[in-house]
């Protein structure tokens, strides 16, 4: 089987957010996001719903064009998977995404961080805490400590997790690849991603049709 390799995003958006992590963590990058391709297509993390209403957050899939990440500084580090950890992390995404209104933006969480009592809550997620939850569900355990306490600064931190671009995000030579068009592998990618989450039917069938398909383009 092969190797996947998922991207963790951390940026400064410079929310109100990320300044009281800040004040904790001394740490200039406090917003972290899990990707699922090193353009950033499809990207993921909690964090504010409206970009400018600090006070509703939750379950975000995030756009780097928009204006929350504009003129945006940032690290991006690579984190080798397997095929099956790669679409089981997928999937629970798409799990999250079809109940996006059960889930809220873990505040009180922030506090616990700040004062190092691990305050776990039931479908409420700071963003450090969401990407280190993700992972450690599907087997990839990042940092040995409460998730309730990872912050993006134990993520950049940890030893399975490769740096591969530092610096002004407009400056990411990755990004500019998202004005393309679709390439018929991303197409084919789209449509698997949406066909696993159906019950009716098993990963490994939809594999083996996705590595078929494949082999012909």
């Amino acid at each position: 089987m092969k190797n996947k390799q998922v991207y963790i995003f951390l940026t400064d958006t410079g929310t109100l957010f990320t300044r009281m992590i800040k004040l904790y963590t001394k740490s200039t990058l406090n917003h972290a996001s899990i990707a699922f391709d090193e353009e950033l297509n499809e990207m993921y993390s909690f964090g504010r719903k409206n970009v400018r209403n600090p006070f509703i957050g939750g379950f975000v899939r995030e756009d780097i064009h928009t204006e929350l990440f504009k003129e945006a500084k940032c690290a991006i580090y690579s984190c080798t998977v397997t095929e099956f950890e790669y679409y089981q992390l997928k999937r629970n995404i798409k799990k999250i995404e079809l109940s996006e209104r059960d889930y809220k933006y873990n505040l009180i969480g922030l506090l616990g961080v700040v004062l190092n009592i691990d305050l776990e809550r039931k479908n409420a997620f700071f963003c450090s805490q969401f990407v280190a939850t993700l992972l450690s569900n599907n087997g990839i355990s990042l940092v040995d400590k409460p998730l309730s306490l990872v912050t993006p600064q134990d993520l950049s931190e940890a030893k399975q997790l490769k740096l591969i671009y530092e610096g002004d995000l407009d400056s990411y030579p990755a990004v500019k690849l998202r004005e393309g068009n679709s390439t018929p592998h991303s197409y084919i990618d789209n449509t698997v991603n949406y066909l696993i989450t159906k019950k009716s039917r098993t990963k490994a069938t939809f594999l083996s049709a996705y590595h078929k398909v494949r082999a012909f383009m």
